[in-house]
C-alpha cells in the first residue's frame, strides 16, 4: 500500500483551481445558523458566518438529500491560521454565503472532534488532487455524503468560481459527479486496505529490521535534526524509535540524529524562549519560523521524549525543556477539573504569531540599555530589519547559553541572571498584549497523551507534584469519560461529554493507565486498561483484517469504515493498541493477548512491506519488542516505592515494572515477598534470576542477559 498515491487523476479535470496551500485555521460576527448550539469552539466561531453551517448529523444529510443539493463539508479546527483566513475572505462575506446557501447544504466539521470524518475527505482531498493536503479542508459531496473533489484554502475569487463550477455541473450533468464519486469512493476504500492473505513474518530480528531504520537514518538532517526539508515536524514517536534503536543496537547515527532533533528545536523559534511549550511545526528547515499554534498533543509528546532522552543522555537542557513546557501546561492548560484543554491559536488580532514577536524598537524600550542587552539581542537573534519578516523578530537562538558565554568571554552565572531577568521583562510586557484565544474542549485521547507524559516527567525527573497532577487527571477521565460497560466519550466541555469515543481514545488511554500501573503499582489501573481492550475487541475488531476499525460498531455509518495504520503525527491507534495487547500479556499472563497484538503485527509488516518506514515508527518499536522481549522487573517488599523509583529512573525501554509492599493477585508476584526485605527480581519470559536487594545489582542482571541475549539474536 502506498500512501497517498492518488487511486485517480482527478486533478487535472479542474486546472483553473490553480495550486492548493495546505496550513491551518478560525473567528466570529452576529446572525446564528445551526452552529450556534454546538460546544466546539471552532464551530462556534462559525455561528455567526451568514453560511447556513449546519454540523454534521442527520439534519443536514437529510436536508441535502429532500432538496437534492451537493454538500459543501468545511472541516478545520480553532487553532488553524488559514481556516481564520478564509473565513474572513469568504464565509463572512456576503455575496459568498449567498452563493453557498443557494447551492449547496454547508456543514462544518471539527476535524479534533470527528477525526473519522476528517480522515475519509482527507484522503478524497490527497487522491482528488494527486497532493498533500491540509486544512482548512474544502470537500464538495453528493447528497448522500460521497464526496466528488476536495481542495484546501481557497482566495475568495478562485472560491466563488469553484462554487459556481460545482453549482452547474450538479444541475448540467450530475452523472460526471456520479462518475467521480464512485472512482473516488473506491480509491478511499483501498488506501488503507491489506492483502486479503499474508504469509507469516519472518523470524523477529534486528537484521531484518535495519534496512528500515537505514532509510530512516540517511534521510534525518544531521545539521538541524528532524527529516530533511521543510516544513519541519516534531515527530516525537520517531524520535522515540531512533533513541530505542539506539539502545538496543548501540547505533550512534540514531542517538546523534535524536540529540540534533532536540537541540534544534528546543533552540529555534518553535519553542516559546519565554514562556516554554512547542508550536505545531516550523515552515523552515531550520525550526526558525514556527506555524504559531500550540496543540496539546504535540506539547504531551515531546514531554515523553526530551523526559526520556534526560533518562538516556543526563544531560539537564532536556529535563528543563520537560520543566518549562509542564510550567505552561499547567498555566494555560489545565482546567480546574483536572482535564487538559486542547490547543491556542496560532492568531491574535487577526494576525499570525503576532503575540510571539517582538521589533528591536519594542525591545529597546523595555529592557535597560546596558552590555547585558546587547548580549541578549546577539543570543537570540535579535536584528534592527528583523530575523523574519517586515522587521519582525522571532526569539530563537543558535547554541546553549553555556557556549555562548565561553564565546563571549563571560560570566555564566552573571549572563544566566541577567538573562532570566531580561526574559521575566519581556514575558510581563507579552503577557499585557492581546492572548490567543484557547481552544477549551478537553479531548480524551490527547488528555491521554498528556496523562503519558506527565507520567514519563514523574519517573525520569522524579517530581512528585507531577505524579499527583497525573493521578487527578486519571481520575477525572475514568469519572467523566468512561461508562459502565467501558464504553467512552471523546469530548468534554462545560460539565458534558460527548461524541462516541474513537479507537485512539481507548488505546492511549488503556496505554497511559499501564504506564499508571507501573509508577503506582496500583492494580486497579491495569483493571481499567483490560476492561478498555475487551470493550474495543468487541465493538472495533475487523476479523478480515486482523486490525482494528477506528469507529466502534456503534456508531452511525459513514460513507466507509477506516481502520488508520500508519504512524503520523501521532501513533496510529492500531499500533498503540497492538502494544498495549503485548504489555496486558506479560504483565497478566494473557496468552491470548500476545497472540492477537503478533497477528496484528504481522499483518502490518508483511501487508506494508513497502511502506515508507517513517509512517511505521510505533509499529517498528513494538518490532524491536518482539526480537528482544521485555524484562519483567518485580519489586516486592515493604521498601519498594525507593528502589521503583531508583530502578524506574534509568531509560529502559525494554523492560516493565510490577510490584508492591504485598504479592498482591499477578501471578508473576507470587511468593516473591520474603519477610520484611525488599528484593528486586529480573525475569524474561516468566524466569526470573535470583533477586537482589539493590538497584546496581538488578541493572548488571538487566546488561547481562540483554548482552547474551542480543548477541545470540544478530547473528
Amino acid at each position: 500500500m502506498n500512501r497517498i498515491t492518488p487511486a485517480l487523476p482527478l486533478y487535472y479535470l479542474f486546472p483553473l483551481f490553480g495550486s492548493l496551500v495546505f496550513f491551518s485555521c478560525q473567528k466570529q460576527v452576529p446572525h446564528a445558523n445551526a452552529l450556534i448550539h454546538e460546544t466546539s469552539p471552532y464551530l462556534l466561531q462559525h455561528a455567526h458566518n451568514p453560511v447556513d453551517w449546519y454540523p454534521w448529523g442527520e439534519e443536514a444529510l437529510e436536508k441535502a438529500q429532500q432538496e437534492d443539493k451537493l454538500l459543501l463539508i468545511s472541516i478545520g479546527y480553532a487553532a488553524c491560521h488559514w481556516c481564520h483566513v478564509m473565513e474572513r475572505e469568504s464565509f463572512e462575506d456576503t455575496v459568498v454565503a449567498n452563493r453557498m446557501n443557494r447551492h449547496f447544504v454547508s456543514v462544518k466539521v471539527d476535524r479534533e472532534e470527528r477525526p473519522d470524518i476528517d480522515a475519509i475527505y482527507m484522503d478524497a482531498c490527497q487522491l482528488a488532487t494527486g497532493e498533500a493536503c491540509g486544512w482548512p479542508l474544502n470537500v464538495f459531496a453528493l447528497p448522500d455524503g460521497r464526496p466528488v473533489w476536495a481542495g484546501t484554502y481557497f482566495r475568495k475569487k478562485n472560491w466563488l468560481e469553484i462554487l459556481d463550477y460545482f453549482a452547474q455541473v450538479y444541475q448540467n450533468e450530475p452523472e460526471k459527479l456520479e462518475t467521480y464519486a464512485a472512482q473516488l469512493l473506491q480509491g478511499i476504500q483501498t488506501l488503507d486496505s491489506l492483502p486479503t492473505e499474508v504469509g507469516s513474518a519472518s523470524p523477529w530480528s534486528f537484521a531484518q529490521l535495519r534496512p528500515k531504520m537505514n532509510n530512516i537514518l540517511v534521510r534525518m538532517d544531521t545539521v538541524y535534526g528532524g527529516r530533511s526539508g521543510a516544513p519541519k515536524f516534531p515527530s516525537p514517536n520517531l524520535l522515540e524509535l531512533l533513541l530505542q534503536w539506539h539502545f538496543y543496537t548501540g547505533d550512534k547515527r540514531a542517538l546523534q540524529a535524536v540529540e540534533t532533533s532536540l537541540k534544534g528545536m528546543a533552540r529555534g523559534g518553535i519553542y516559546d524562549q519565554l514562556a516554554g511549550g512547542f508550536a505545531r511545526y516550523s515552515v523552515d528547515n531550520q525550526w526558525k519560523v514556527p506555524h504559531f499554534e500550540k496543540m496539546l498533543y504535540d506539547n504531551a509528546q515531546l514531554v515523553s521524549l526530551y523526559a526520556q532522552a534526560y533518562a538516556l543522555t543526563g544531560k539537564k537542557d532536556y529535563a528543563e525543556r520537560v520543566k518549562e513546557t509542564l510550567a505552561l501546561v499547567e498555566q494555560t492548560f489545565r482546567d480546574p477539573s483536572g482535564g487538559f484543554y486542547s490547543s491556542l491559536n496560532a492568531d491574535s488580532e487577526g494576525e499570525e504569531g503576532l503575540y510571539y514577536i517582538w521589533t528591536q524598537t519594542e525591545l529597546e524600550g523595555l529592557l535597560p540599555d546596558n552590555e547585558w542587552r546587547a548580549l541578549f539581542f546577539d543570543f537570540y537573534q535579535i536584528q534592527p530589519e528583523g530575523n523574519w519578516e517586515d522587521r519582525k523578530n522571532i526569539l530563537y537562538r543558535q547554541q546553549s547559553l553555556a557556549a555562548f558565554a565561553e564565546r563571549r568571554q563571560v560570566n555564566l552565572t552573571e549572563l544566566e541572571s541577567a538573562f532570566k531577568e531580561m526574559e521575566a521583562i519581556l514575558l510581563a510586557a507579552r503577557s499585557q498584549r492581546t492572548a490567543p484565544t484557547l481552544d477549551d474542549k478537553i479531548l480524551l485521547s490527547w488528555n491521554a497523551l498528556m496523562l503519558s507524559g506527565y507520567l514519563d516527567a514523574y519517573r525520569y525527573l522524579g517530581d512528585d507534584a507531577y505524579l499527583e497532577i497525573a493521578l487527578q487527571n486519571a481520575d477525572f477521565l475514568l469519572d467523566n469519560y468512561m461508562q459502565e460497560n467501558g464504553r467512552l466519550y471523546r469530548s468534554y466541555k462545560e460539565g458534558k461529554v460527548s461524541i462516541n469515543a474513537f479507537l485512539d481514545d481507548y488505546a492511549f488511554l488503556a496505554q497511559a493507565l499501564i504506564r499508571l500501573y507501573e509508577v503506582t503499582f496500583d492494580s486497579q489501573w491495569l483493571d481499567q486498561a483490560q476492561r478498555l481492550v475487551e470493550y474495543v475487541d468487541e465493538y472495533f475488531w475487523d476479523a478480515g483484517s486482523s486490525t482494528y476499525f477506528y469507529t466502534s460498531d456503534l456508531d452511525p455509518e459513514l460513507i466507509t469504515r477506516k481502520r488508520i495504520l500508519l504512524d503520523n503525527v501521532r501513533p496510529a491507534a492500531n499500533s498503540v493498541l497492538a502494544e498495549v495487547l503485548y504489555d496486558l500479556s506479560l504483565l497478566l499472563y494473557e496468552q491470548a493477548y500476545e497472540d492477537r497484538a503478533q497477528k496484528i503485527l504481522n499483518r502490518i509488516i508483511t501487508g506494508m512491506e513497502a511502506e515508507d518506514p517513517f509512517f511505521l515508527s510505533n509499529w517498528l518499536q513494538l518490532y524491536l519488542r518482539m526480537v528482544e522481549a521485555p524484562f519483567e522487573v518485580a519489586i516486592v517488599g515493604p521498601d519498594y516505592q525507593a528502589l521503583q523509583m531508583e530502578m524506574m529512573s534509568h531509560y529502559l525501554p525494554n523492560a516493565l515494572f510490577l510490584g508492591g509492599a504485598q504479592e498482591g493477585q499477578l501471578e508473576l508476584l507470587q511468593q516473591k515477598l520474603q519477610g520484611e526485605a525488599t528484593y528486586i527480581y529480573v525475569c524474561k519470559n516468566k524466569v526470573c534470576r535470583l533477586p537482589v536487594q539493590e538497584v546496581g545489582g538488578a541493572l548488571e542482571q538487566l546488561d547481562h542477559i540483554n548482552s547474551i541475549s542480543s548477541s545470540s539474536k544478530m547473528r
